[in-house]
Order: C-alpha cells, then sequence, then structure tokens
C-alpha cells in the first residue's frame, strides 16, 4: 500500500468512527408465540422509555413504533465508538387472522416489551375454517 493510500485509509476509519449509527430506522427482534387465549409477543426494545411505544391493530398487523433516545450523553461529549442505534423503531408483525378487535394488556420489565393479545372469537373461527379446509 502506498503512502497516500495508506493515510488515506486510516482518515476514512476515523472519519466513519465519528459518524453516529443514528437517523435510520431500526428493526428491533421479536418473539411471537400462541396460546390458549391469544397470541404472546416479546420485543427486545433495551434503552427505550414505555412512554415513547406506540402500538396499533390494523387487521392482521401488528404495528410497535416508537424511539429510542441517548439520554446518557449530552454537550462536550465526544465518542470512540457507536454501535447502538438511536433513532425511531418499528416493528410490523402479521398474525394468521385478524386481530384488530383482540385486547393488548402490556408489561415492560428489563427492556423486553410483552404483549398479551386475547383474541376475539372472529380470529378463532378464522383459524377453525383455515384449519377445517387444510384437511
Amino acid at each position: 500500500m502506498s503512502g497516500g493510500s495508506f493515510e488515506r485509509f486510516f482518515r476514512r476509519s476515523y472519519d466513519s468512527r465519528q459518524r453516529r449509527p443514528s437517523g435510520r430506522l431500526w428493526n428491533p427482534a421479536a418473539d411471537v408465540y400462541r396460546t390458549r387465549d391469544g397470541w404472546l409477543v416479546k420485543v427486545d426494545l433495551a434503552g427505550v422509555r414505555p412512554d415513547d411505544v406506540e402500538i396499533t391493530l390494523d387487521g392482521p398487523l401488528l404495528r410497535i413504533s416508537g424511539l429510542r433516545r441517548d439520554s446518557f450523553c449530552g454537550e462536550g461529549v465526544s465518542h470512540y465508538q457507536l454501535e447502538i442505534t438511536y433513532s425511531r423503531f418499528e416493528k410490523i408483525i402479521q398474525f394468521p387472522c385478524s386481530i384488530e378487535h383482540a385486547t393488548v394488556e402490556r408489561d415492560y420489565r428489563d427492556g423486553l416489551l410483552v404483549l398479551h393479545l386475547n383474541e376475539n372469537e372472529e380470529c378463532r373461527e378464522e383459524l377453525r375454517t383455515r384449519a377445517a379446509g387444510k384437511r
């Protein structure tokens, strides 16, 4: 590597560390379980305040969105390494039936948002009809 190329490589590496991984939409990880009375959804939202989370139901879609803020750093703080994304987030989960009228119980602990969706009769009937049609 020539002297100029070598210097450009390190300048580019240094410059990339100065850029903060924010401003982009991130997609948190989620687990979905079927239960006797509906669904259990766990979403990894470490560092997100419960007040910064919005949950909407639309047909078969569950949409969880919000914002993770960096509340630890302020004016006059410089960074060395940044890997955590601080920005808006969105997670959309599609269910095999309409969950629009499901009741939602919400719990937030240790960075996990836990949702219990108690499905309505409409969803149960839709799943039964599909199961009967597959036989």
